[in-house]
């Protein structure tokens, strides 16, 4: 039974939402803090789009930093991780509809849902933090199959922004680390919808 996130092999992927940069990069940084031992790795869109949040060269130096590993980011090199057995637990923070879309049907285009489906070859769990503005809306049949899929587990998730944004769905970052610890026992972490910090 799992009970700290020391010397966990994790593979930590990022996809394009890019708001969400910032709270990724800082879990990202808690989970490092922990001895847990992590991998990054990016969507062809997270790794190249320059934003107003960013540049895509500066978040892959700092993730590159952060980690002292290399960032993977073409499908080649995402390939082997099933093979060699690289991970323990992989975890997509943030996971864009897009991404969501893909793992529920089974597309293998990006870097990261290669990663994914190398990974689950192995029937080791997936963690996704969802991060988009039609969670509520087109891409909420994805999220249901997917939390329907074996090895997939949520980070608990809330409406960022009910009023402005009522279909949209951002998951509690600050709950993966506790979330990698329930999914590697096997445990969907609770409760799945959060309220929002006002509440």
């Amino acid at each position: 039974m799992t009970e700290t996130l020391e010397g966990l092999r994790i593979g930590y992927c990022i996809t394009g939402s890019f708001c969400t940069f910032s709270k990724s990069f800082e879990t990202l940084s808690q989970l490092i803090s922990t001895k847990a031992w992590v991998v990054p790795i990016m969507s062809f869109n997270a790794a190249s789009i320059d934003t107003r949040f960013g540049k895509a060269a500066d978040n892959i130096n700092y993730l590159e930093y952060l980690t002292n590993r290399k960032v993977i980011k073409t499908i080649e090199d995402a390939e082997p991780i099933g093979p060699k057995n690289l991970f323990d637990i992989i975890v997509v923070a943030p996971c864009t509809a897009n991404t969501l879309a893909k793992l529920s049907v089974g597309i293998t285009d990006t870097p990261v849902t290669m990663a994914v489906k190398s990974h689950l070859r192995n029937n080791k769990p997936v963690l996704i933090a969802v991060s988009t503005n039609d969670a509520l809306g087109a891409a909420a049949k994805n999220i249901g199959t997917l939390q329907n899929y074996k090895n997939y587990y949520f980070v608990p998730y809330t409406q960022d922004d009910y009023i402005n944004k009522p279909k949209s769905i951002v998951a509690r970052f600050e709950l993966i680390p506790q979330a990698i610890v329930d999914a590697m026992n096997g445990v969907q972490a609770q409760p799945v919808l959060y309220k929002r910090k006002t509440d």
